[in-house]
């Protein structure tokens, strides 16, 4: 089962890859983690990634694959995948479907979180990460017991050099010139499907559920 939630930076794409990983018993890769990950270790990827993030770019398709292909040949990818924020080009979707034939898998489901433009700038200019859980809050939607401490570790609350104002114009620029292009390929292969992702979460999630195909959740169940 290979599932993918797709949308602009800041729609819930995290927070309804999550829900839906536990409830289909399936990892969540999240190329933003692989990124960060990377950059942590200080290794030779890391240093080539770490520039582009804090610019707010994309990072290259040739290092976001060779992260993916590192990630993919763990042994709990084996049932399949929920991807969240991959694939971000056609190049890397073409690439990812060569993958999965090769492992005789393929994309069962792609699911579009629409959210405006206005609203994507008010969630990301607010938006509170802590680096040691990666949990996140909201200056205003969802602030913390105490503020500038996770409540689950006591980290401390930083704002993401890509989440600053200057940063988010950037990052929907790129979005809509170099990811948006990912839906065409996939709605041609009529595996889209579009979910309000200004709902509550719990309704975003309900509306993913109800998308899917019943083989695929009772598969999950089974």
């Amino acid at each position: 089962m290979v599932i993918i939630l797709f949308g602009p930076p800041g729609a819930g794409k995290g927070t309804q890859a999550n829900l839906l990983a536990e409830h289909v018993a399936l990892p969540r890769i999240v190329t933003g983690d692989l990124f960060r990950e990377a950059i942590a270790r200080g290794d030779a990827l890391g240093k080539q990634v770490k520039p582009h993030i804090e610019r707010g770019d994309l990072v290259p398709d040739q290092l976001t694959i060779a992260l993916v292909v590192e990630r993919l040949q763990r042994a709990d990818c084996v049932s399949g995948v929920v991807f969240d924020g991959f694939p971000r080009t056609v190049t890397q979707a073409q690439w990812f479907d060569r993958e999965l034939m090769r492992r005789r898998r393929a994309v069962d489901s792609v699911v579009n979180l629409v959210v405006s433009d206005e609203e994507i700038f008010h969630r990301l200019v607010g938006r509170l990460i802590c680096p040691g859980c990666q949990r996140t809050y909201h200056a205003i939607a969802m602030q913390p017991e105490e503020w500038g401490r996770c409540d689950h570790c006591g980290g401390k609350l930083v704002q993401r050099a890509d989440d600053s104002g200057e940063a988010i114009p950037v990052r929907l620029q790129a979005y809509r010139e170099q990811t948006e292009p990912v839906l065409a390929y996939y709605r041609a292969k009529q595996l889209v499907v579009d979910v309000d992702g200004e709902a509550s979460a719990e309704a975003v999630q309900q509306q993913i559920l109800d998308s899917l195909p019943l083989a695929l959740l009772a598969a999950a169940e089974g």
